[in-house]
């Protein structure tokens, strides 16, 4: 049984979102100096993609089991409340600790604490959304979620910047961490665990539409075992939308990981025409930090625009458009291999495209998953969702360099356009997705 809840405002909508806003602070500030931090403290260039690990492994264990733990979840702080507030405490701690670290080991523990806390906080908020929202208000809801990870991004990105323009020291011998970046972190700290009691005090949530029923289930005996089996059968049962949803997401997510792992050495030599250790090579891997700035305000912009397309248009729709647009801007820098050349400031039109994928990557799958999951089993099946995430990723880290090797030639830049036709493939099996509930059921 099922109830339709009352629509919110705009206000309430934001508030709701809030929490997502800490949450890519402090995931930002992981993805933009975590591999600067492993080389600070000795790593060598071929142990860091291993040591990145943390994530998608984090991602692929933890998220399926909140969701399936926080469906039986009712007390005083609601149903999802109770994990991301815990997750958010956690997280805080790993983000003090982090810059303290004066070990390698250490530095693991503390990323591998931080990215476990940072899924137990964020499997809940896309759950939370599909809870608290009617149908057709979900759409806007996602795209407030993708305008919070935007402005937590690109905050967090250039944070490191605007200490260093407020004079705080770049400097530390070799094994230690500057005090930018501790600064960093420190704040980083405080505005997530701030920015998740806000939505906490702010947004209570509704009990189970039928408690006698939740009750019952609640008393159910729940093992891992039993956890892990559900899982599976959650492949084999999961609606036809989400099978579907699957296989963008898995393109999506291996193009974006491609990018994030060649983009820098990618530019420096076929842009900068860099070699590492070289003081060009610093410049590049500079703007290459600033690129990945400029792609984040760039969805944290287009978010706004996403608000006003759900309301014309349907997330099926823009995410195709999105999506197309992302493969153009990320293919076009494979045109390099071709004698097309780019100067620095060439770069942002790319990265411009890359920001309103990113923006509909964030949300629109969302969307279109949320109306066609009972409600029962909302949090479950987001924590599942999130393999078709994950697994790409982990595909990438371990599998991609021999295909870059003996397929590309080593060519970074050549791997980035690959990222660029994946991306075309995921709009294409877009089309594939029924973007309606009662279809996407059967």
């Amino acid at each position: 049984m099922t109830t339709q809840r009352p629509p919110k405002t705009f206000l309430q909508i934001m508030y709701m979102c809030l929490g997502f806003f800490g949450i890519q602070f402090g995931w930002a500030l992981q993805m933009g100096n975590m591999s600067a931090i492993y080389s600070r403290l000795g790593a060598s260039e071929d142990q860091i993609p291993l040591l990145w690990l943390a994530a998608p492994v984090t991602g692929l264990l933890v998220q399926p089991l909140v969701g399936y733990y926080s469906d039986r979840t009712w007390c005083r702080l609601g149903r999802r409340r109770p994990y991301f507030l815990g997750g958010a405490i956690f997280a805080m701690i790993a983000l003090i600790l982090m810059p303290q670290a004066s070990a390698i080991w250490m530095a693991v523990i503390a990323l591998w604490i931080l990215d476990t806390s940072v899924n137990v906080s964020m499997e809940p908020f896309r759950a939370f959304v599909g809870d608290l929202l009617p149908e057709p208000q979900r759409k806007t809801g996602y795209a407030m979620q993708s305008v919070m990870i935007g402005a937590g991004a690109v905050i967090a990105s250039f944070l490191p910047q605007i200490l260093t323009a407020l004079g705080v020291s770049t400097e530390a011998p070799l094994g230690h961490i500057p005090n930018t970046v501790k600064y960093s972190f420190y704040i980083g700290a405080a505005v997530l665990i701030a920015a998740i009691l806000a939505t906490v005090k702010t947004t209570p949530e509704y009990p189970p539409a039928d408690m006698e029923e939740f009750n019952r289930l609640k008393k159910q005996p729940v093992s891992p075992l039993k956890t892990l089996k559900e899982m599976g059968q959650a492949f084999i049962t999961m609606p036809s939308t989400m099978r579907r949803l699957a296989v963008v997401q898995f393109f999506t997510w291996a193009a974006f990981m491609v990018m994030w792992v060649y983009f820098t050495p990618g530019i420096a030599s076929a842009v900068f025409h860099a070699a590492p250790g070289t003081a060009a090579y610093e410049t590049a891997a500079n703007w290459g930090s600033s690129c990945f700035g400029i792609y984040n305000g760039v969805a944290f912009v287009f978010a706004f625009a996403l608000l006003w397309l759900t309301t014309k248009f349907s997330a099926k729709a823009i995410h195709i458009a999105c999506l197309t647009i992302g493969g153009i801007g990320l293919g076009s820098l494979g045109l390099t291999l071709f004698g097309v050349e780019f100067t620095k400031t060439g770069l942002i039109f790319p990265m411009v495209c890359i920001g309103v994928a990113w923006s509909s990557i964030l949300s629109m799958p969302y969307a279109m998953l949320s109306n066609a999951l009972p409600a029962e089993k909302m949090g479950f099946y987001m924590g599942v969702f999130n393999f078709f995430i994950v697994i790409p990723q982990i595909c990438v880290n371990l599998f991609f360099g021999p295909f870059m090797k003996y397929v590309l030639g080593s060519s970074a830049i050549a791997a980035v356009g690959v990222g660029g036709i994946s991306l075309f493939i995921a709009a294409a099996f877009t089309l594939w997705v029924r973007d309606h509930k009662t279809a996407a059921r059967e």
